[in-house]
């Protein structure tokens, strides 16, 4: 009976556990993968078969001489073992006495951009690896830059290989120096700088001997104790319907996920578009009823009133309403092999909510390794990031990405292949009017002569052309 409460209280205390969503991103060889695999090495989270597969593989193809290649524990891609690189996202879970983790390991190179995106899309935190020798390069900065593009509030800055610069401190405080200085205009509100040797776990899971000059801890006992609860919005509520949950005349619930903020039972609620309001009757569980809720909670809500509510629209606090528009500015980042077409409508997937949309214009493109802005771009390429006005098809409930992940992203959907095109961190809402630039294209409309009340038709019917980014002329 005694083991029975041992086991339970284990399960008990182990469902408690929160979770930490982190990525390593870094330039080729930096070490990510070895990185990685010393920490689950290290922190005994290995079975006896992984580790005789591990030390027969890094004899047959390992890329540490006569060490263990800890990266073959990431790198399964024949073609990743063959070039010691990684080229799709790995994601590994293990868990420690304190807390969970999943762990995506991304790509360095430039073309895989794109895996990096889709692996840092739900991070807490982000590891960027950076070679003592070579100190902070070009990949360092591109990655640092995705990582405040994604809205990742957490960094740490592994300088790694310190055992080929003799341990040096002032060869660290000039890494960190020049890395601080470039992060800082970027708004990153938290990031540590941490002395590694990955392939002999100094600094990894236990403080090293051989840097009695760094004062910090070691990467677990960080990785461990960082603060992510109030990452969370608990501000603004948003509730994005999912589902009408109707199992019988006597009950209705709206189901979906609070994406932010905190809803009680009692509340005022005002539902998008309709702008009907009722009070929150319940807040309902598979395991029974609650007081409140808040992200990212899985909950039914009930309401007091019987007002029209269904999947794509959103519950929210009158008093707190998201941005509606139909016209933003974005961030978007191109997934697509094929090229963009600025003539194709896609499908956009924003909550729960999934209508038509196009680009009517691309502002400027980053160039991703020099940082600079790059203006007239005719299209996007795959990796490619840009800012671009997107226009929907019916009206949208927003807010900006750095203010709200769950609401401010989405993804472009190919109508023709249903490959996701792109994803799209949204920044404002844009008038209509300041769409048009002078630059952009104008079109010419002669003088037909037809009567003044035919030019009001064709006025009218020109708007959509200048929701598409073409100024329109009408030459009377």
């Amino acid at each position: 009976m005694d083991t029975k409460l041992d086991i339970k209280a284990f399960l008990d205390k182990d469902e408690q556990k929160d979770l930490l969503r982190l990525l390593t991103a870094g330039s080729v060889d930096d070490g990510k993968s070895t990185l990685i695999g010393r920490l689950l090495f290290d922190s005994k989270k290995l079975y006896e078969d992984q580790l005789d597969a591990l030390e027969r593989d890094s004899k047959r193809m390992g890329n540490a001489g006569d060490h263990i290649d800890y990266a073959l524990l990431l790198d399964g891609l024949k073609a990743e073992r063959e070039q010691g690189i990684t080229i799709d996202v790995a994601y590994r879970y293990f868990s420690t006495n304190n807390r969970k983790f999943i762990i995506a390991d991304t790509p360095g190179h430039e073309q895989y951009t794109r895996n990096m995106i889709t692996g840092g899309s739900t991070a807490n935190l982000a590891i960027i690896l950076v070679d003592a020798r070579t100190g902070v390069i070009t990949q360092t900065r591109r990655h640092t830059y995705l990582v405040s593009l994604l809205g990742i509030k957490h960094v740490v800055l592994a300088v790694n290989k310190m055992d080929l610069v003799d341990f040096s401190e002032e060869r660290f405080n000039e890494i960190v120096g020049e890395y601080k200085k470039f992060v800082e205009p970027l708004g990153i509100p938290d990031v540590n700088c941490i002395p590694l040797s990955a392939l002999d776990g100094d600094n990894v899971v236990e403080k090293s001997d051989r840097t009695p000059w760094y004062k910090g801890i070691s990467l677990l006992d960080f990785l461990e104790t960082v603060h992510i609860a109030s990452d969370h919005n608990f501000d603004d509520f948003r509730y994005p319907v999912q589902y009408v949950l109707r199992p019988n005349l006597d009950f209705r619930g709206f189901c979906g996920k609070v994406a932010s903020g905190v809803v009680r039972k009692g509340d005022t609620v005002m539902a998008l578009p309709s702008g009907k309001t009722s009070k929150i009757k319940s807040i309902v569980t598979y395991d029974g009823e609650l007081d409140y809720a808040f992200p990212p909670q899985s909950v039914t809500l009930t309401l007091e009133d019987e007002i029209d509510v269904s999947r794509g629209e959103m519950l929210v606090h009158p008093d707190n309403l998201p941005m509606v528009d139909r016209n933003f500015e974005t961030m978007l980042v191109w997934m697509d092999e094929e090229n963009m077409d600025m003539n194709k409508h896609f499908y956009i997937k924003q909550t729960t909510n999934l209508t038509r949309a196009h680009i009517s214009n691309i502002r400027y493109r980053v160039d991703i390794n020099t940082m600079e802005h790059i203006e007239n771009v005719p299209a996007l390429k795959l990796n490619e990031i840009a800012n671009v006005v997107l226009t929907t098809a019916k009206p949208l409930f927003f807010d900006s990405y750095q203010k709200n992940k769950a609401c401010g992203s989405f993804i472009l959907i190919d109508p023709i292949t249903n490959n996701t095109s792109a994803v799209g961190m949204i920044i404002d809402r844009v008038d209509s009017k300041d769409m048009i630039s002078e630059e952009l294209p104008v079109l010419n409309l002669p003088k037909l002569g037809i009567g003044e009340e035919h030019y009001e038709a064709i006025e009218k019917a020109c708007k959509d052309l200048e929701r598409q980014g073409v100024a329109i002329n009408i030459i009377k």
